[in-house]
């Protein structure tokens, strides 16, 4: 790398980003492009000689960008946040910068440290038990995703009940999850092989805002005993997908821990709120619990990936992913002296992730990011009251977080017609381009949501998405 080049072309890139941010409004929120659209505008085959600096970034203007959907625009509300910032974007950069492979303790013991230390110092944010702390025989790693969270604690989680129980149990092990848990725990059975039926998605209903009932999770463990079969994992959820859904962790634990179950709490998004003391209420419970993970890079302005899981027994974990080849050996790893993170995730390599959520702690603070969090929760709150006093709309599920879900209300109580004017609105709002919102699905009712949690939105943002989603309303019942 030569460094003049770096310095020329850096100064450039980063001028280029943040004309980015300062036009970003300017762009349509939901890219308009056709599907094979960059086919046509970029040629087949890979340049011979190098082209300039000035020739890639005239493509990115005029041929990438018009296909990005701008996640970081003041009016996307779709899905969850997935944050960007100063800090985590230099901190990424940094890390991209240093170049380094952190897979062991001995390849930059710096990055295995540093992401001991600043895993230490969120659990302590979010009152984690000490369990979770790295002074013991639990601690946090860094994963890219939950998706790969729940993977590795459900492979630790099977490694550790088959050693008991022996290995051609497999076919008898069962997984609970409520039908609100991301569709992530799905695909993580499928690759650790739980057969389908043994896979218990229980049913939740409006009764309880959609969160997981004890009592039917009772019920399930129960039935499948009598069985003979083997109950052995617990997925709950804090701030599920569709409607920021809290389960009841503490209920849902004694039956965890009286079966002998691994039970692992999934707070990919509401887990960040949860550093606010007003908020640390809905992990209770999670001193039951053997695993939690949240992610710092959806709303806790630390670019993605970033992937938060604390564990109480970091032993499982590695008995179940561990690898020693002999050309990974070291003496402080035969000695037993240091963590070493390859074993605690599915890949080998690792990034040097860390130092981008050390740079968003050191250089916000952890009180401007409560208030960052309480924010966005109060912008939510004012959208909130906005729906529900125009008659043709309704809020589906109580509000806790930034997640806010309605719809427009049924005419004569017909619900099929009412989820077709529901998506014909999305459809309608989206188009504009002027914003973006997602939907789910609740008890067969289509429901809009409106996820705030950028970090440039501001109260006019809020209160122009509404003005838009009224006109695209009004015109859509008038027609």
């Amino acid at each position: 790398m030569d460094s003049e080049q770096l310095r020329e072309y850096g100064h450039r890139l980063i001028d280029f980003i943040a004309d980015y941010y300062k036009t970003i409004e300017s762009f349509p929120v939901l890219s308009q492009v056709q599907p094979g659209y960059l086919h046509k505008l970029l040629p087949d085959i890979a340049p011979d000689h190098p082209e300039t600096m000035d020739q890639v970034l005239d493509d990115v203007r005029a041929k990438i960008l018009p296909g990005v959907t701008h996640w970081q625009s003041p009016s996307f509300f779709a899905y969850y946040p997935a944050n960007s910032s100063v800090a985590g974007f230099l901190g990424d950069m940094l890390s991209a910068g240093l170049g380094i492979m952190g897979f062991s303790w001995i390849t930059s013991p710096a990055a295995t440290e540093l992401e001991m230390i600043v895993l230490d110092w969120l659990a302590k944010l979010l009152n984690l038990p000490d369990q979770f702390l790295s002074k013991g025989n639990g601690g946090g790693v860094i994963q890219g995703s939950t998706s790969e969270a729940i993977l590795v604690v459900l492979i630790a989680a099977r490694n550790k009940v088959l050693r008991n129980v022996g290995q051609n149990a497999l076919e008898k092990l069962v997984v609970y999850s409520s039908d609100q848990t991301h569709s992530a725990f799905q695909k993580t059975c499928q690759i650790v092989g739980i057969h389908p039926e043994n896979c218990r998605v229980l049913e939740t209903d409006a009764s309880t805002n959609y969160a997981l009932r004890p009592g039917l999770l009772q019920e399930a463990v129960s039935q499948d005993l009598e069985a003979g079969l083997i109950p052995f994992f617990l997925c709950a959820t804090v701030g599920t997908t569709s409607s920021a859904a809290i389960d009841p962790l503490a209920e849902l634990g004694k039956i965890a821990n009286s079966n002998d179950m691994w039970f692992h709490v999934d707070a990919a998004y509401a887990g960040s709120a949860c550093i606010c003391p007003e908020y640390r209420q809905y992990i209770d419970g999670v001193e039951t619990t053997d695993s939690f993970s949240m992610s710092a890079h959806k709303w806790f302005l630390t670019n993605f990936d970033c992937s938060l899981l604390w564990v109480k027994d970091q032993d499982s974990l590695t008995e179940a992913l561990s690898t020693n080849p002999e050309y990974l050996k070291n003496k402080a790893s035969q000695a037993n002296l240091v963590v070493d993170f390859k074993d605690w995730q599915i890949p080998l390599g690792r990034s040097f992730r860390s130092l981008k959520l050390w740079m968003v702690l050191r250089l916000y603070g952890s009180e401007a990011l409560k208030n960052y969090i309480r924010n966005h929760i109060k912008l939510a709150k004012d959208f909130e009251q906005l729906v529900s006093e125009d008659p043709n709309f309704e809020i589906v599920t109580p509000r806790i977080f930034s997640l806010v879900c309605f719809r427009l209300v049924p005419a004569k109580n017909d619900e099929k017609k009412c989820n077709n004017q529901n998506r014909k609105l999305q459809d309608a709002v989206n188009s504009s381009g002027k914003l973006f919102i997602s939907h789910t699905a609740l008890s067969g009712k289509i429901v809009l949501r409106c996820a705030i949690g950028a970090p440039l939105t501001e109260e006019k943002h809020v209160k122009e998405a509404w003005n838009v989603i009224q006109d695209e309303a009004s015109f859509l019942l008038h027609k």
